[in-house]
């Protein structure tokens, strides 16, 4: 009897859905720290504010020098339970010189919190970030977001959030969303290495994934994966793609060549990077 699609067994998920199989954990973890590093040193001008009343729900703020600055938001990965957003400070190294603020959202993890409170977290962060715009010296009607891996998910969530009803917010808040090797069908984690740590119900795999959930918020959509990676994360994003071009969405899907789930965010601090492009493009 399958578990998820025509996959019988956990290791068969584990084999598309873990990309850490056959990688240095250690090694991929310091050169993101390296390369954020490098990327703080050369814009020491930002701040940090809590968004909650939890200590870890905080948002890192890189100000781009200019007044009514459009801003960028970015959620990290580390598959809901890892990581935190001052291992990704490489994200603002190319977009804070181009005259985007960047705004790295850090959240509380799993086990510690519920997959539906670290998501209602995440939404409430793009929230404080669109009612303290003026303080942030932000323009609230240039808001666009990304996010890779678990990242991406919570991008699709924010895409099936009723911004009016829920936060009192504009229907058109996001104008732009980047999802990074998303994953927008959660199906498979119960059944994976994860669920010990996501504990994840019936319920919150329905309400919980993107591909399930009405989208709400009317915006161009880039679906990017790497060609590299495990077919189910071109898979997830081809379908993701399907499901949003139904409801009226403008959305591109494409693989980055070559690249695989941890390479593929070089494209946001190389000084040709493609996803530097994509989100410049969301303010044309």
């Amino acid at each position: 009897m399958a578990l998820y699609r025509n996959f019988e067994t956990e290791d068969e998920i584990n084999q598309q859905y873990d990309p850490f199989i056959g990688r240095d954990r250690a090694a991929v973890l310091e050169q993101y720290q390296s390369q954020s590093a490098l990327t703080l040193a050369q814009h020491p001008n930002w701040s940090s504010y809590n968004f909650s009343d939890s200590p870890e729900a905080y948002l890192d703020i890189y100000p781009a020098n200019r007044e009514n600055a459009p801003v960028h938001i970015f959620i990290h990965g580390g598959y809901w339970r890892a990581l935190s957003s001052r291992d990704f400070v490489f994200i603002a190294e190319q977009l804070v010189p181009a005259g985007v603020t960047v705004v790295a959202v850090n959240y509380d993890l799993c086990p510690q919190v519920t997959m539906s409170a670290l998501t209602n977290q995440v939404k409430s962060s793009v929230a404080w970030v669109a009612k303290n715009a003026e303080a942030l010296n932000i323009d609230s009607n240039r808001i666009t977001v990304s996010g890779h891996s678990a990242g991406g998910h919570l991008v699709g969530m924010l895409l099936a959030t009723d911004w009016a009803a829920e936060f009192g917010l504009s229907d058109n808040l996001l104008k732009g969303a980047l999802s990074v090797s998303g994953l927008f069908d959660l199906g498979p984690f119960p059944h994976s290495w994860l669920q010990p740590v996501l504990n994840l119900t019936e319920r919150e795999v329905v309400d919980l994934s993107p591909l399930f959930c009405e989208p709400k918020s009317k915006c161009k959509v880039l679906l990017r994966y790497g060609g590299a990676e495990p077919g189910e994360f071109a898979r997830q994003s081809q379908t993701y793609k399907e499901y949003l071009t139904q409801h009226g969405f403008e959305v591109e899907c494409s693989a980055v060549s070559g690249a695989d789930h941890f390479s593929i965010l070089d494209q946001y601090y190389l000084s040709e990077g493609s996803f530097v492009r994509d989100i410049l493009a969301f303010y044309a």
